[in-house]
């Protein structure tokens, strides 16, 4: 019988790493943001006339903050991802001796504690690399998932035969994480949320960077 060689063309590169020291800090750092994030929340909440009285509360509630590259205090977890971000680029093979670095996005996030918190599946246009670093988070909470983001192979998927297994024919593949994980990721890479029971606090910060 003749030897098959398999190759694995096109994949999409994820990185992870656990960077547990920097948690604390930034759960103090981004407190203030989060308590803001809220107070305009529960405004919003309180003028929206679609919404029935009863159900005037922050169910299902996602507190996105403000931007966060403004802030000083920032400046040394900037450091962090942009060098991280930077080796993933690089790793990826692409050239970006003679490209700016252009931090588009920054900002933290917390799901409401009266669950129902989550993200719909979605990219992040015209961006060269997103990531997640993880503040609050158990197996009790929301984790992220991510998307075949092929178009043609979604358009031909065909059963599988094993669900449970991830393959090269997985529709979608999830991480369960803990405080401190950082994922970085094509911006490109189709990603969601999955809906927080409210058990137990999930809060994230979450950004995009460009290479121009």
């Amino acid at each position: 019988m003749q030897k098959i060689f398999k190759d694995e063309l096109f994949s999409t590169p994820v990185f992870k790493v656990n960077i547990l020291q920097h948690v604390n800090q930034l759960n103090q750092l981004t407190d203030p943001y989060i308590k803001d994030s809220i107070k305009r929340d529960k405004e919003r909440i309180k003028l929206d006339k679609t919404i029935p009285k009863k159900l005037k509360n922050s169910f299902g509630s996602s507190y996105h903050s403000t931007s966060l590259i403004l802030d000083n205090n920032f400046k040394f977890f900037i450091d962090k991802i942009v060098d991280h971000s930077n080796h993933f680029i690089n790793d990826c093979g692409f050239d970006i001796q003679h490209k700016k670095i252009s931090l588009n996005e920054l900002w933290v996030q917390e799901f409401s504690k009266l669950g129902g918190g989550h993200h719909s599946a979605h990219s992040h246009w015209n961006q060269h690399v997103s990531g997640f670093y993880f503040l609050k988070c158990s197996e009790l909470t929301s984790f992220p998932r991510f998307y075949d983001p092929r178009p043609g192979a979604v358009m031909t998927k065909l059963p599988l035969l094993d669900k449970n297994k991830i393959s090269s024919g997985s529709e979608s593949v999830h991480y369960k994480i803990k405080p401190g994980d950082m994922i970085i990721f094509p911006g490109y890479f189709t990603h969601e949320f999955t809906v927080d029971p409210g058990l137990e606090p999930f809060r994230f910060i979450h950004w995009n960077i460009q290479y121009v």
